[in-house]
């Protein structure tokens, strides 16, 4: 008793139930797929995740436990070398049932404002909550070396925002900072020039968007399909190894 009142007074998570981490563990084949140690560590952030984040279904979508414990893993999977501090900055997840529209607008150098309707899986408010379509997210399960995994293409612009820009490079050492802006630009103009020259890429063209979304394409390709991207973007894909450590998936040449 004397150590629960401990544990509540500093703050700290409940522990994942066994039963439930073993399902969760059955049901992502990512984390299926790492060794004891970093299952174990996943746990602990995922109860981290799920004992500083609110998790709000909308649109009538209803999710238990152990869903809502699968959505907080699969947030985790990029924290798994960078720690708890890439839960910092923001408070909430909101699920949707399927794809959402979002109201943008645009004021061009003439002056004239445009307004459009986009259809989204997921989306990173800056200063604000996490945002995922639970279809994409069972579609990304059903299909693990896909290439995709929206929590994580999310997750990877909360690390990114971590250091008060959205441009691609996460917070760093200086060194190491410097490398990866040099090797991240230089990959990005070329995949844009490769995108705009019209070649067929197995890397999905959104990464030619800015280098954010470079950033956070990768970081789904790193989770899903690794040795595609070491074949196509050998700098980026060893930055974001040692960046997030190996991937679950990985089967090095």
């Amino acid at each position: 008793m004397r150590s629960l009142i401990r544990r509540l007074f500093a703050g700290a998570p409940p522990p994942v139930p066994d039963a439930d981490w073993s399902a969760t563990v059955a049901r992502l084949p990512w984390v299926r797929a790492l060794d004891a140690s970093m299952q174990t560590r996943l746990r602990t952030l995922a109860a981290l995740f799920l004992h500083r984040k609110t998790i709000t279904p909308v649109a009538g979508l209803q999710l238990d436990d152990r869903a809502r414990l699968a959505l907080a893993a699969l947030c985790c999977l990029p924290l798994l070398e960078f720690g708890e501090e890439g839960l910092h900055g923001w408070s909430q997840l909101i699920v949707y049932p399927d794809a959402f529209r979002v109201n943008r607008s645009h004021v061009d150098a003439t002056g004239v404002m445009h307004e459009w309707d986009d259809e989204l899986i997921g989306e990173s408010w800056e200063s604000g909550p996490l945002v995922l379509s639970w279809a994409d997210v069972e579609s990304d399960i059903a299909e693990p070396d896909a290439g995709f995994c929206v929590a994580v293409h999310e997750m990877a612009h909360k690390i990114d925002a971590l250091d008060g820009v959205l441009d691609g490079t996460p917070p760093l050492p200086r060194d190491w900072q410097r490398a990866w802006a040099a090797d991240f630009q230089r990959s990005f103009d070329a995949f844009v020039a490769r995108v705009e020259a019209g070649e067929d890429l197995p890397i999905d063209p959104y990464a030619a968007e800015a280098p954010e979304e470079f950033f956070a394409v990768c970081s789904e390709y790193h989770f899903s399909a690794p040795a595609l991207l070491r074949e196509v973007l050998p700098d980026v894909a060893a930055h974001l190894a040692r960046f997030y450590g190996p991937s679950p998936f990985d089967s090095p040449d």
